[in-house]
Order: C-alpha cells, then sequence, then structure tokens
C-alpha cells in the first residue's frame, strides 16, 4: 500500500465516524460503506478526494477525504481530515414514535384512544404544513 492510501475501515475510525474498528469493518461487510458509489470491502483503500458514505443509526453521513490517515486521532483532528457533506440530522421529534404502549399494558381504553388519535392527527398536520 503506498503511502497515500489507506483501508476504508481503518480510516473511518481514524476519523471517528465509527467507535471501534470492529463496527468500520463490519458496516463494509453489510454493504453500509460506499466509497465513489462503488460498494466498499474492508480493504478497500481510500485516498484524497475520494468521497464515502456511510450509513449508521439511520442517517447517511457523506465525507469526502481530505487527509489519509492511520492512526485515531482526537476529534478536532479529524474535523479537518474529511470534508462533511451530511444532510442534517432528522429534528428530535421525528425520531420520537407516538403511540407506543408498555408490553402488557392491555387494551387501550377509549381515552387511550382518542389520545393517540389526536396525536396522529397533530403530526398529520405538521408534516403537511411542512410540505407547502
Amino acid at each position: 500500500m503506498d503511502e497515500g492510501t489507506v483501508r476504508v475501515d481503518l480510516w473511518i475510525w481514524s476519523v471517528r465516524l465509527l467507535k471501534t474498528r470492529s463496527m468500520a469493518t463490519t458496516a463494509c461487510r453489510a454493504g453500509h460503506v460506499r466509497v465513489n458509489d462503488e460498494r466498499a470491502k474492508p480493504a478497500t483503500t481510500v485516498r484524497v478526494g475520494d468521497e464515502i458514505r456511510l450509513r449508521h443509526d439511520g442517517r447517511e453521513r457523506i465525507v469526502v477525504v481530505q487527509r489519509v490517515i492511520r492512526k485515531r486521532v482526537g476529534a478536532p483532528v479529524a474535523q479537518e481530515c474529511l470534508i462533511d457533506k451530511s444532510p442534517p440530522p432528522p429534528p428530535r421529534e421525528a425520531l420520537i414514535p407516538i403511540g407506543l404502549r408498555d408490553r402488557g399494558a392491555g387494551r387501550p381504553t377509549k381515552r387511550d384512544r382518542r389520545e393517540l388519535d389526536r396525536l396522529r392527527s397533530l403530526q398529520l398536520s405538521r408534516s403537511a404544513h411542512e410540505d407547502h
């Protein structure tokens, strides 16, 4: 491997996109990592200018390699090694599921159902306003 390239799983871990090297390797094997729109194996090499897409925790991270590193570095240094082109994460309210009941809570009462219907209609009306 020449000086200007590094394994994609090592780079993803080094710039702190994933917590562990094994998580990065697993993500590659599962097909959650793409380098320049090609599905990447853990040993795929990356160089400066390559675009890496990583699907993790329900969101897609899109980064461009700015600097090739092989060792894990602190967060401020890691930010200098990539250009983040990821879409912003969804707002917290969008991630909270509406109407989940505790297991074993039994059948919802009429009052519970009315409350669920009210919450659902609020969410539907809110999403309809965002579309316009």
